[in-house]
């Protein structure tokens, strides 16, 4: 993963022995909530409270994050759409913070003589927490696996190609229908993206690259909707700044301002998880049904046929000669090779009583 000063396209063609399919990760049962809840904030001086408080969120689940399951269906119509439109190459899933790990994976790759991936990331923007920290997980797994590690170059962010996009735009309309018709015109759209600290939003394009798929997906509704980014999840020492509002005090708001009807997309996740399901379809709508508040959320756009094409047009993209990148808007394609100065890790705040 070579780092020019900011970014660039790769116009070279470029040969892969398989795609590396790289994700956040999930527990699989309540014996496993805890300690993937320690992998997440590990080094970020979350307090034990805090971590007891989101394990309880897993344990409404059964402690089964949902994301396991969704990531099995993509994997699956991948394989299927690589089989039938090629590129045939295999699938290696690998998660930063629980089974299958990513150290394990890339071992097995070795192991299995693939000498370079191409990386596809469960990520649509760029940010510390959802670009550059998954390249340094790669890098730091190829360093424990050693000799034969396999080269890895990973896919640039889609938050504006149409096979992200329109797939959304289809989910808002079907969560439309379910407000009456002769509302429907008036609803107000909440878009909602994972909060991450102040620092991390001024030194990256997420906030940027958030509010143009926003603005993406309205602009192909029917009707000019007056919409929202909001954010959900926050987490971290409360000292520290987060982006606000939370969903929770902004479904409040629209409220006292006379809405009758707000439709929820999740628009920063690409697969209804479990801090969607529970941010969203437990703490947002239960506040909504207290206020008298109609709120329909929209889906993620999941294993979406659109999607999982996307999937394949970015593998063959890095695979031909000065390809023609695919994006909507006015913003062009996001770089495939990720600069020394993107989207730089936050400054850790010191422990009480550090030096």
């Amino acid at each position: 993963m070579g780092q020019p000063s900011y970014g660039a396209h790769d116009d070279a063609a470029r040969n892969y022995d398989a795609v590396l399919y790289l994700s956040f990760g999930g527990p699989e049962g309540p014996e496993d909530v805890l300690p993937f809840m320690a992998n997440v904030t590990r080094g970020r001086g979350v307090p034990r409270a805090r971590l007891e408080e989101v394990s309880s969120h897993y344990r409404l689940f059964g402690g089964v994050s949902p994301i396991n399951a969704q990531n099995r269906a993509v994997i699956g119509a991948l394989r299927e759409e690589l089989k039938t439109s090629g590129p045939n190459l295999p699938i290696y899933w690998g998660n930063r913070n629980w089974h299958p790990m990513l150290a394990e994976t890339i071992k097995q790759m070795r192991d299995d003589g693939v000498e370079r991936a191409v990386a596809f990331v469960t990520s649509a923007y760029s940010s510390y927490s959802g670009c550059r920290q998954y390249r340094e997980d790669v890098a730091r797994a190829q360093s424990e696996v050693g000799e034969g590690a396999p080269k890895v170059d990973k896919l640039r962010v889609f938050y504006n190609h149409p096979g992200f996009v329109e797939p959304q735009v289809e989910k808002v309309k079907v969560a439309l229908e379910a407000v009456p018709p002769d509302r429907r015109a008036a609803t107000r759209l909440a878009f909602t993206a994972h909060s991450v600290p102040m620092q991390m939003a001024e030194t990256s394009s997420y906030t940027q690259q958030l509010s143009e798929a926003c603005r993406l997906v309205v602009e192909r509704l029917e009707h000019d909707h007056d919409w929202d980014l909001v954010w959900q999840s926050r987490s971290g020492p409360p000292q520290v700044p987060w982006l606000e509002p939370d969903i929770v005090d902004h479904v409040e708001k629209v409220h006292s301002a006379g809405v009758d009807d707000l439709v929820v997309v999740p628009v920063g996740f690409v697969s209804d998880h479990l801090e969607v399901r529970f941010d969203l379809d437990i703490q947002a709508a239960e506040t909504a049904a207290r206020l008298g508040l109609n709120m329909v959320r929209a889906e993620a756009v999941g294993a979406h046929p659109r999607y999982i094409r996307m999937i394949r047009d970015l593998i063959v993209e890095r695979m031909i000669a000065s390809p023609e990148r695919t994006a909507l808007g006015e913003c062009g394609p996001s770089h495939d090779i990720c600069g020394s100065n993107c989207c730089p890790a936050p400054v850790r705040p010191a422990a009480a009583g550090g030096n």
